[in-house]
C-alpha cells in the first residue's frame, strides 16, 4: 500500500501519451463547439481563411491515436499511477478549470509522433475534498511545443492528512477581475442544440453523463448535461468572433473556470471586456480580455474567470 504524501505527487510525470489527428477530426470538434453554417474559417477546409480551431487540442487527452469509439471508464482508470495520493473515486471528480496556450499554429493534419507530454503541477487539499492540477504539453515528433494546457480536477470527498495543503510548481496565467464599472465591451449571444453533446462527444470524450440521462439523474444533474469543454469551446468562439474579426488563429490563449453546467439545448451568453495588453512573455502586441459566460436559461455563469488573448482586428465587432 502506498504512503499518502500530496508534496511527492507534485513534479510527478506520467508516461508521454501519443496523440493523432486529421482535417475531418479538427472539422467534427467545430461542429461541437457550435460552428454555424457560415463560419467557414472553422467549417470549410478549402476555403482560404480555414484553420484548426485553436482550443482543438483540448479534446487529445480524451482522444489520444483513436479513430474510434473509446472507453471512458478505461481511459479515466487505467494508465501509471502518481505517487503519494488516495485513491479517487472517478463518480465523484469535476472538471474545476481548463486553459490553453498556443505556442505554434497547429497543422491541420498531425502526422506521426506527436505526443502530449503531462505532469502534475499542483495539489491542494480542503474539507471538501483535493484539487489537483495537471500540466500538459503537446509537441511534435521533433519535440517542438505547440500548445500548453493546465486542467484542474477537483475530487470530491477525497482526503489524504485532513488538513489544508497546498503546493504548486507551475500554472497558467490569472484572469484580471472583471471591471465592475462599466458594461461590458462586447456580449455575444449563442445557442446550444438539444443534439450538442451527441456532436461533441465524436471528437473523443465519450463520458455516459453526456448521452445517458440515467446517468445523469444518478450524479444529481437530472438529466444529461453538456461537456464542460463543449461549453469551453462555445465561448472561446465568441471571442474569436467578436474580438479577432472570426480569425481562429487570433487565439493564443483561453482559460476558464468551471462554475455551473449546461443542458443541450441551453442559450449562452458571454460577456467580454478589454482590459488592456496581454501580460504573458510572448504575447506582445496582444490583447487582454477578461469574460464570463451565463446559461440564459438558468440565470447561471457556467464559465467564471475567464481570461484571453487574442490578436484584436482592426475593426472587432461590438
Amino acid at each position: 500500500m502506498s504512503t499518502i504524501d500530496l508534496a511527492s505527487a507534485v513534479g510527478w510525470q506520467e508516461h508521454d501519451q501519443p496523440v493523432s489527428w486529421n482535417q475531418r477530426d479538427v472539422l467534427i470538434y467545430a461542429v461541437g463547439i457550435g460552428a454555424k453554417k457560415d463560419d467557414f474559417a472553422l467549417i470549410n477546409e478549402l476555403d482560404k481563411s480555414w484553420a484548426p480551431f485553436p482550443t482543438y487540442p483540448v479534446v487529445l487527452p480524451f482522444k489520444g491515436t483513436n479513430q474510434d469509439v473509446v472507453n471512458f471508464r478505461e481511459l479515466m482508470t487505467g494508465g501509471k499511477h502518481a505517487p503519494g495520493l488516495p485513491k479517487f473515486d472517478p463518480n465523484r471528480g469535476v472538471h474545476g478549470s481548463q486553459s490553453i496556450e498556443i505556442l505554434k499554429p497547429l497543422p491541420a493534419v498531425s502526422g506521426p509522433g506527436w505526443k502530449v507530454k503531462k505532469r502534475i503541477v499542483a495539489v491542494s487539499e480542503n474539507k471538501s475534498g483535493i484539487i489537483l492540477e495537471n500540466e500538459l504539453l503537446l509537441v511534435d515528433a521533433h519535440d517542438t511545443p505547440y500548445a500548453k494546457l493546465y486542467s484542474a480536477s477537483f475530487n470530491l470527498g477525497a482526503k489524504a492528512t485532513g488538513s489544508a495543503f497546498s503546493k504548486r510548481i507551475a500554472g497558467p496565467p490569472q484572469a484580471a477581475p472583471v471591471p465592475k464599472d462599466r458594461a461590458p465591451d462586447w456580449v455575444v449571444r449563442d445557442q446550444t442544440t438539444p443534439e450538442q453533446a451527441v456532436a461533441y462527444r465524436l471528437s473523443g470524450d465519450y463520458n455516459e453523463l453526456h448521452i445517458n440521462p440515467a446517468i445523469g439523474a444518478s450524479t444529481g444533474f437530472g438529466g444529461v448535461i453538456l461537456h464542460g469543454l463543449a461549453t469551453f469551446g462555445f465561448a472561446a468562439r465568441a471571442i474569436v468572433s467578436a474580438v479577432g474579426g472570426g480569425d481562429p488563429r487570433a487565439l493564443t490563449l483561453f482559460g476558464v473556470r468551471f462554475t455551473a453546467p449546461v443542458r443541450p439545448g441551453d442559450a449562452l451568453e458571454t460577456s467580454i471586456w478589454e482590459v488592456g495588453p496581454a501580460r504573458a512573455q510572448g504575447h506582445e502586441g496582444e490583447t487582454e480580455v477578461v469574460f464570463v459566460t451565463k446559461n440564459l436559461a438558468t440565470g447561471k455563469v457556467v464559465l467564471g474567470a475567464g481570461v484571453a488573448y487574442v490578436k484584436k482586428a482592426e475593426k472587432s465587432k461590438l
